[in-house]
């Protein structure tokens, strides 16, 4: 049977949500767990990957095991076993095709930004010292809308076969001491969204005009795009799946 996991981390001392070889990630301590309580070996997928230091308030994956459970004990237990940064929500059973990754139609990113320093965001936002022009980095932030190949903010030497998303959402919102910019799309390239937000940032400080970052855009050159801003301040938000992915007999 398979089962999707809700789940959220806070991502400082991990080297991101993928199993690395020589550093620990977020997906091996969650199988460590799984495989310990249902004494069996069991590996899961994620709706994607983050980076290293990035957070997730909102992360799904999922696992295939004929071992049964109930899952509300086994949620209790997990929570249980798992290191403090790392929290299961719920389990789902689900129709055996349904796939975390694949069935996901839109991701939601936040990335936070202070421009005062603050002692209680040192771990958990950027901290830009220079006054930014938020109105037009708004304005920046719409011509995102207007193009679907985003090559120049992705991370180079992928292995991805398409750099196309449809981006459905992205704007600067003031939230309280955070400055906060949410962008949701149906998927996202590595580093898209720190390559992005560093981009905007150079337009917000001056750098940039709204011509210039367009035609970065239309560059399709990794190179001409802003400096990736640091992980820390990154959050997955958001993962939504057609509501037939959670029926059992879908």
């Amino acid at each position: 049977m398979r089962y999707f996991i809700e789940l959220s981390y806070n991502g400082e001392n991990y080297h991101g949500w993928q199993n690395q070889p020589n550093a620990i990630s977020v997906q091996e301590v969650i199988e460590k767990a799984l495989s310990v309580l249902l004494r069996s070996e069991i590996s899961i997928v994620g709706a994607g990957r983050t980076d290293a230091g990035v957070h997730a308030k909102q992360m799904y994956a999922h696992f295939d095991t004929e071992i049964a459970f109930h899952a509300t004990e086994l949620t209790f237990k997990l929570n249980s076993f798992l290191p403090k940064d790392v929290a299961i929500q719920e389990i789902h059973q689900v129709h055996k095709d349904a796939h975390a990754r694949f069935d996901a139609t839109g991701r939601t990113y936040e990335y936070w930004i202070v421009t005062q320093k603050n002692p209680f965001h040192n771990q958990s936002a950027h901290f830009v010292f220079k006054p930014l022009n938020v109105p037009l980095m708004n304005e920046a932030a719409k011509e995102l809308f207007k193009y679907n190949d985003f090559k120049c903010f992705s991370k180079t030497h992928t292995d991805v076969k398409t750099y196309i998303c449809k981006i459905e959402k992205a704007v600067w919102e003031q939230k309280n001491e955070l400055l906060v910019f949410t962008i949701r799309a149906d998927r996202f390239l590595r580093n898209m969204v720190r390559a992005i937000v560093g981009t905007l940032l150079d337009v917000g400080l001056g750098k940039l005009s709204i011509s210039e970052f367009k035609q970065i855009i239309a560059s399709r050159d990794r190179n001409n795009a802003g400096t990736s801003v640091p992980g820390k301040a990154l959050y997955l938000t958001a993962v939504t799946y057609p509501a037939e992915t959670f029926t059992i007999n879908g």
